[in-house]
């Protein structure tokens, strides 16, 4: 070809002639060229303004939904690719001229192949995430990490394509490529270490079914702590609470330890762990009128009455002297609190009744006696589970006092200052 061009524009003497390059070779492979050209941007032309177009009108017009994931992911554009490069692949032996058009039309038609290939495998990688997005619909397989298996797919994928690439621009077969690479293992396996890594965790995650896109889970070592958003093959999406984006390796769910909440979403109830601390040197005795007084409240009216005749019938039982306190079975405001405080719960519309109820008190400390709740609500959502726990203890601070009982509270400068204060009163009175 280049022997011919030369040829054609070498200078003669009579000059250049338009009617002898007409009638020449060059001509003809000018026109060749031109026409393939024009024929590659029509055959584009056609494939995506006017078969694509069609084939997104019709999508449209369809109920059905996994066609439109196939126009979001753009598989048919990706296929539209394929049009141009059949057209210079089936028109190479066209272009080249004489000895030259085995070598050049061969290797244009590998660099079609490979087109083909790589706008080939383009699509078949926009199909799988087609396939992902139509799974995470049905909910018995929405927490699967689908999308890591589908990019072990696409990486084995793409590796395919650049093997067979390699091959074809070469003019080799495939195994030949392979069996060179099996000295590499060592490399490969180093490179792709995080992605083997994620690989083996996401199937043992899902084989124990550890985690779920969707699940609330806590890793305070990488500071993620709200709910799984995507998992895939070397990283898990983690939306937290402040609506940041925490990324954790995926292995790291396997050596790591975590926690998931999902027993609890799906337990129907959520735990309510908190305590009271009351101050020690309120709790007394309950005297006769004291139990009287308390018996107006209706929730412990039948408690003190069945408490009352059981310690009398005790007291009497063993001749106990109640003339003295210390003698015998008493009433305390603090046990008969801590019955309240059950009754009233038992009574509470949004307290779980089939699962953990427990009101203790806990060892006295420094800090006062704690009587601690450990109910479940059966709100799940926060911010409806923290007005339920506020109004719980609300309720318990405000009644306190009506049992002769005080709040534990360290001091504070206020405290400090009204003591002063009232030390000062004293003594200006004094010295009146």
């Amino acid at each position: 070809m280049e022997s011919l061009l030369s040829g054609l524009l070498q200078p003669t003497n009579q000059g250049f002639s338009w009617r002898e390059f007409a009638n020449s070779d060059a001509a003809d492979l000018l026109v060749t060229w031109v026409g393939v050209l024009l024929g590659a941007w029509l055959a584009n032309f056609i494939a995506k303004r006017v078969i694509l177009r069609g084939v997104h009108a019709l999508v449209g017009r369809t109920k059905a939904q996994w066609d439109d994931q196939l126009v979001k992911r753009g598989v048919f554009h990706k296929l539209s690719h394929l049009a141009p490069a059949l057209v210079f692949y089936y028109t190479a032996t066209e272009l080249f001229p004489g000895d030259e058009r085995t070598v050049w039309s061969n290797l244009l038609m590998r660099l079609a192949t490979v087109w083909m290939i790589f706008a080939g495998a383009r699509s078949l990688a926009s199909f799988l995430d087609v396939l992902v997005d139509l799974a995470q619909r049905d909910d018995k397989i929405r927490g699967k990490p689908l999308r890591s298996y589908a990019q072990v797919i696409k990486l084995l994928l793409w590796l395919t394509v650049g093997i067979v690439g390699v091959a074809t621009m070469m003019d080799k077969s495939p195994m030949a490529l392979l069996t060179g690479l099996g000295a590499m293992t060592a490399i490969i396996l180093l490179v792709f270490k995080d992605s083997i890594l994620g690989f083996v965790a996401s199937i043992q995650m899902a084989g124990y079914d550890m985690v779920r896109v969707g699940d609330w889970v806590e890793m305070p070592k990488y500071g993620a702590d709200g709910d799984v958003i995507e998992i895939s093959l070397n990283t898990v999406k983690i939306q937290n609470w402040d609506k940041t984006i925490s990324t954790v390796p995926t292995y790291a769910f396997m050596s790591d330890s975590f926690k998931n909440w999902r027993g609890m979403a799906e337990s129907g109830g959520r735990r309510i762990k908190r305590a009271l601390s009351i101050d020690m040197r309120s709790v007394h005795l309950l005297e006769d009128e004291d139990i009287q007084a308390l018996r107006k409240v209706q929730y412990i009216d039948a408690y003190l009455q069945k408490k009352s005749e059981e310690v009398a019938a005790w007291n009497q039982e063993h001749g106990f002297d109640l003339d003295c306190p210390v003698n015998g079975r008493r009433l305390t405001n603090l046990g008969t609190f801590r019955a309240y405080v059950e009754s009233y719960l038992r009574n509470h519309p949004q307290i779980h009744k089939d699962m953990t109820f427990l009101v203790r008190q806990l060892p006295p400390s420094a800090e006062g006696v704690p009587i601690e709740i450990y109910v479940f609500s059966s709100e799940q959502r926060w911010a409806h589970y923290e007005a339920i726990i506020a109004d719980i203890f609300d309720h318990l601070l405000a009644v306190l006092p009506e049992f002769g009982l005080s709040v534990y509270q360290r001091l504070s400068g206020s405290d400090i200052q009204r003591a002063l204060k009232e030390v000062g009163n004293k003594e200006f009175l004094r010295n009146q």
